[in-house]
Order: structure tokens, then sequence, then C-alpha cells
């Protein structure tokens, strides 16, 4: 489900598949208001306190272990060097295979806070002729607010890249992300590359991708379509599959000059060509088609293969779609050892679920995989989808099978990446992958985890371990998609709610720290599809759950007071803001109308709000305000560009935060040993010029940066926060990166 190319919301067949974790980059991304002068209040505020310049910490910073959860777009093995493998994903960059240690290391995460674009890998290439060279071609949207698209050119294997930037935009998180590669090293000359564009036609580069230029090409691209959908060798000979008007295929052999290919299969006139791969003992090219470009939308397809010395075309769709078991075809791979093997995906078959076609006679006869196939999920206990059984797959158009090792196939889905060495015992080869979107964190004061998250698509998380898998997986009792709300009662840490989408309720209780949950008895009819914020009173007796639409629609909150059995409309709680409550005083709650800069408070339970303090930073919704904990009324408010505000009574009256610049996602941890006893502050912002994650020990009179410029991960403006248990240990939240997290060292 894609309401738009920014907002999209899980897709969850009867509790048990989920779609990629892909979630919307907020505005906070595409910000372009110029910070306040250095020292200049916002109206409305109190002069700024003093603050000094940042300096600098050591962190060791690693992923926290999830495994996967988003959608794997691409998988290269190279062609050469056995053990060699690179993974592409839609939002969280590329990695490469580290066969000696079995785990992915991640190539992008250098890729700071102006790159966030630039973290969705649209194609990938290496160099058959030369193993250390690998090529990506980045960007994540092409709509008018996100920026150009870049190519990245190693001779390392992606330890360190030189990069140039492109004069067209590309799309990794845009429909037809899974079709492919794009991107292709020219087997004649591997100074020349081939890049294939969604609305620019095709460029070409003579010097390993320094420089750029638009090719002739004998198709006309569209503002709207999917352009250059795949191009692929075949021996000497380049394809490229046209994504616009009728499944069209094109060729060039020699000096550039492109022609179509004599003759189109039939039955694909009306198809989008997906991807294609090339037998070079049997001299045929296999190529699978679907009505639409997917991986959503997709209700018919098929599959034929082009024998390049005669230009004949065969139809080797090994199942045909028809009424109730629509679906396309995705993923196509061949093996150099063993001429006329082939493996081919369906794609978007939700009732009998997406499977693999393997056949060792060049498509004349087929065996589908999932039909004995064993699932493994031992390692990432989230793909049991709160208790059911693994899928075989979902979203299958990454798909790759060993050159070295004919048994050794590996597919990707929106969720994991599978592997097996035998064709029929399977399991998660992700290790070292992670790209979560995260929305929500919270590191509890005790208990036996130290962090709750609720992510993207995959709903929320129980972490016993940072370096495993949740024992528990995916929170069921309703299982979520996309988490919008997750909060625990600072006087009650035992006591935690979240909400999210949901296909059997989108809110629910926990009374153990988060090991289980149980529905609410009831919800607010809003809730069905609006689920936002929910906060609770420090001691755990009022929820507060506050609505806002995926298309910004905002909605009045609702109050509980008998853990969800029933609820009640607060009139004079700000629509859609997100509330917040106190963390020692129950009666108290706050709430930022972020449209008019405007704080409201609660002294009764949340039953009633008033505004406080007014004249504040407005416009934007991601402006938040959070609560320090330990003491009442100690407000501090996140406004971006327009920088960071303090409010020690209340929300009356606030102050700006001098040496700040601006600050996205704010979070407290423990306080410093020997120091005055306030919480460690953390927040992604600007501190001087620079953007990155800092930590305060002194209420923000200065701060400390603690990543560092191999430590960015793109975009990190929607949360943080750090360990209450643990001085110095931060929890990041990431665009498709994961959880993130730090320890001095």
């Amino acid at each position: 489900m894609r309401p738009s190319p920014l907002t999209r919301r899980s897709v969850l067949a009867g509790g048990a598949a989920t779609a990629a974790a892909f979630t919307a980059l907020p505005a906070a991304a595409r910000a372009t208001a110029a910070p306040p002068a250095p020292g200049a209040p916002a109206p409305g505020t109190a002069p700024a306190s003093a603050s000094g310049a940042a300096g600098s910490a050591p962190y060791r910073w690693r992923t926290a272990v999830i495994g996967g959860t988003g959608f794997i777009t691409g998988v290269l093995f190279h062609p050469r060097v056995r053990g060699l493998a690179y993974a592409r994903t839609d939002i969280g960059g590329a990695y490469r295979w580290d066969d000696h240690a079995a785990r992915w290391t991640p190539l992008t995460d250098h890729l700071g806070w102006d790159d966030w674009n630039l973290l969705g890998v649209e194609a990938m290439a290496v160099d058959p002729a030369h193993p250390d060279r690998v090529y990506l071609a980045l960007g994540t949207y092409t709509q008018p607010w996100s920026g150009n698209g870049a190519v990245l050119r190693s001779d390392d294997r992606g330890r360190t890249w030189a990069r140039t930037d492109l004069g067209v935009k590309l799309g990794a998180n845009e429909d037809g992300r899974g079709t492919g590669e794009r991107l292709l090293v020219d087997p004649r000359d591997p100074a020349t590359l081939w890049l294939g564009t969604r609305h620019d036609g095709l460029l070409v580069s003579r010097d390993r991708g320094a420089t750029w230029a638009t090719a002739p090409f004998p198709a006309t691209p569209s503002a709207t379509g999917q352009g250059v959908t795949l191009l692929v060798a075949a021996g000497r000979t380049v394809y490229a599959g046209w994504g616009d008007g009728g499944g069209a295929l094109y060729r060039t052999t020699g000096g550039g000059a492109w022609e179509p290919v004599p003759g189109r299969p039939g039955g694909a006139s009306a198809r989008v060509p997906v991807r294609a791969a090339y037998d070079a003992g049997a001299r045929a090219l296999y190529v699978t088609y679907a009505d639409a470009p997917g991986p959503n939308g997709q209700t018919d397809g098929s599959v034929h293969r082009l024998d390049t010395a005669t230009g004949a075309w065969t139809d080797v769709t090994p199942a045909r779609p028809g009424p109730g078991d629509t679906f396309g075809y995705g993923g196509v791979a061949t093996d150099p050892r063993r001429t006329g093997t082939v493996v081919v995906s369906t794609n978007n078959r939700w009732g009998a679920v997406d499977t693999l076609f393997h056949s060792a006679d060049g498509g004349r006869t087929w065996t589908s995989l999932k039909d004995t196939a064993v699932l493994d999920v031992s390692e990432t206990p989230y793909l049991r989808w709160g208790g059911g059984q693994p899928k075989f797959g979902w979203w299958i158009q990454a798909l790759a099978l060993d050159p070295f090792d004919s048994r050794h196939l590996v597919y990707g889905t929106g969720a994991t990446l599978y592997g097996t060495r035998d064709l029929r015992r399977w399991a998660p080869e992700i290790r070292g992958l992670e790209e979560s979107s995260v929305r929500q964190l919270v590191s509890p004061p005790s208990g036996e985890a130290h962090l709750l998250s609720g992510l993207g698509d995959i709903g929320v998380m129980y972490h016993e371990r940072l370096t495993a898998s949740p024992s528990r997986g995916m929170a069921a009792d309703p299982v979520f998609g996309t988490a919008t709300g997750l909060a625990l009662a600072p006087l009650r840490p035992q006591y935690v709610v979240r909400a999210g989408w949901g296909d059997h309720g989108n809110g629910a209780w926990s009374a153990d720290g988060g090991r289980t949950w149980a529905p609410f008895a009831s919800q607010p009819a809003v809730a069905r599809d609006a689920p936002g914020p929910i906060a609770v009173s420090a001691d755990g007796r009022v929820l507060l759950w506050s609505f806002t639409h995926w298309d910004g629609t905002r909605y009045a909150a609702h109050r509980s007071t008998d853990n969800g059995a029933t609820w009640a409309e607060v009139p004079t709680f700000p629509k859609g803001a997100a509330p917040v409550a106190d963390p020692v005083d129950p009666r108290r709650f706050w709430a930022y109308d972020t449209a008019a800069g405007t704080v409201y408070t609660s002294a009764d339970g949340g039953a009633t709000f008033t505004a406080a303090a007014g004249g504040l930073p407005s416009g934007d919704p991601q402006f938040r305000i959070a609560a320090a904990p330990g003491r009442s009324g100690d407000l501090w408010l996140s406004a971006k560009e327009r920088g960071l505000f303090r409010s020690t009574d209340g929300g009356r009256a606030f102050t700006r935060l001098d040496g700040c610049r601006a600050s996205y996602a704010l979070g407290f941890g423990k306080a410093a040993p020997g120091g005055d006893g306030y919480p460690a502050v953390y927040q992604t912002g600007t501190v001087g010029t620079t953007t990155g994650v800092y930590r305060s020990d002194d209420t923000g009179r200065t701060w400390l940066r603690i990543n560092d410029d191999a430590h960015q991960w793109g975009w990190t403006g929607e949360v943080i926060t750090g360990d209450p248990r643990v001085h110095g240990r931060v929890y990041l939240g990431t665009n498709g990166r994961g959880i993130q997290y730090g320890d001095p060292v």
C-alpha cells in the first residue's frame, strides 16, 4: 500500500506479512528555512542563555540487531571472486558481503545530513575484469523537493569512494525500485558505464563514472514513466529494458548505437521488463515481465527466453497468473556453471504466496522451491509475525545465484534476505544488514530490557540484548505495522503503552515492561485510520492518545482512565499535537500546537488544557517538546532550524539556548558521574556549522559531538534517547539504517 511517494503504511496480510521499511522522509530532512542569527531569540521567548562551542568525544558505534526489516532491492555476486557480493536497499544504503565473517558490511554510512536523499540505492554494478571496482547509483526520490542523484565509484570494494553528482534525479524508493540493475559496466570497455534513469533517458560515462552525458537512445523518456528498467550484458552485447509503452527491449553491439531488438515476446506487449539474466552457454537471455514495475500493483506477468544467436523468442512462463491468483514475475538468475539452469521469482502474489521456480532445462520444466522449503528464522524471530509461521516471501525482485556454488541461492523480500545451500533449507543471510526506519525509542530505567523500539512497518520490539534479534519478535496482540507511539509511566516503568497501524486494533498496553502485550479493550473510532502518538501519566493511570491521518488531517485527542476500556474526547487539546506527560507529577501534561506556536498545559490529568507560552516557533508539525526525567515542569523544545529552547516553569516561558543553531531530535540519559545530577542531554542538531549527534553534560551550556564523519547515516532527525542506567550510552533512530547505539570509548 502506497498512499503517496512520501507517506506509506504497512501492507499486512492477515497479520502475517509486512511490506518494506520504507517510511516517508519527514519534512525535517527537506527544510530550507535559514536558522536565526546567533543569539537572536525567536518571537515571544526570553533572551538566549549562554553556551559554548562544541567539542568532540570518541564513541564506538554499533547497530542494534533485529535482522533486515526492509526491502532488499538487489543482490550482485561478483562473477570472478568467490564470496564477494553486494546488496542494495531502497532507503538504507548498500552493503558488501564478508564471506569469512558471514555478515554484511555497510558501505554508505558516511553519507551525512545534507545527503539524506542518497541513502536510497537505485542501482549498483561490479567490473568483472577488476574485482576491486564497484559502482553505486544513489538517489531516493524524483520529486521536485528531492535532490539530484549521484554516482559513487570505488577501487577498494567500497572502503573509500569518489563521487560524481548528477544533474538528474533517481528514485530508489519509488515504484520500480526492484527492477534492474539500471547500472552496468560495458563488457567491451571497463571505462564505459551505462546508467538508465526513470525520466531522463540513458546516461553514459567514458571515464569510469567521473563524468556523465546523455546517450542517444531510440525511446523517448517521460516525466512519469519508468524509463530504462534494466541493463544487462550478453557476451559483448548490452541490452536495455524500457518500462514505458509495451515492454520493449533495446541493444547495442558496438560504437554505442542502440537499436530495438527485432521481434517481441508474445503476450508481453503491455508489460514492463523487470529483470534479465544471460546464460552464456546457451546464448539465451531470460527476461521477466509484469504488468506494473512493482513491487506493488502487479497482477499479471510472464517469463521469456531470447535466443541471442537467432533472435527467436520462447515463452517459458512457469505458472500463469489468473483469477484468484494474480501476480507478476520479478527476479531472474542463471548459473554460469550449469547451462540451462535458471531461477525466477513471482512477485506480489498474496494469495498463494510468492515462490521461486527452478529449471535445469532452459525453462521447459519448472519446480517450485517453496513447496519443499524448510524455513529457519530462529535468528530473526520477528519473521514469525507475532507467533505465526514465517512466509517464504513477498516482494521478491532481488534474486541471485552464487557463480561458484550452484546450490547457493539468495533472494530478497520486503523484510529480509533468505539464502540456501541445498535448495531446500532456507534461513536469513542478513547479519549486519539493518534497514529499519525508527520512529520511537524508550530506554526503561529498570527491568530486563535496556531498549524498546517502535519501527516503521515492523511495529514494536523488546530488546533483551542489543547484539541479538529480539527473541520475542514483533510485539503481538495485536500485531502492528508502523508504530506511531510508545511511552512508559516513569513512576511505574513496567507499564508501557503503544500505538500504530494494525489490522486488529491500533493500541495496546503492557504490565511487564513490554515483554507481553494486550490490546486496549476499546479504541476511539478515529484510531482505525489515524493513529498517532500516545502518552501515559507518570503513575500510569491516564492515557492521552492523539490522532493524525497520514494525509496530515488532525483530530481531537482522547483520554482514558481505565487502561483503554473507555475513551473520552478532550476538546481543549490542540488537534494532532503530541501529548507529553510530566515524569514526576501525574496530574500534569503538555501539548505543543505547532501551527500556532503555543504550548498547552494541563493540571488535571489531561482532562482540560489551557494555553501557556505563545509566540514560539510555528509552522512545522515536527517541532516537539520533551520533558526532562526526574523533574517536574522542565521542558525542552526542539524547533529544527529555529533552535533549541528550554522552560523551567512548566511551559509558561521558554529561553533559547545560544550556540545550538538547530535541534531536530532530543532525548535524555543518565547524568554524568560527579556532576550536578542533571540528566545528560542528547540531540541531533547543529552546533556551530556541523550537523551531528551531540551530548551535553551541563544542561546544554556546552556540547560534545559524539558521532564522526564515517558514522552519519543520512537523516537522523526522528528520535534519540540516552540510557538512564549507563552514562554516555545513546540510542539513535535512523531512517533506513536501523537503531544505532553508541558508547564512549
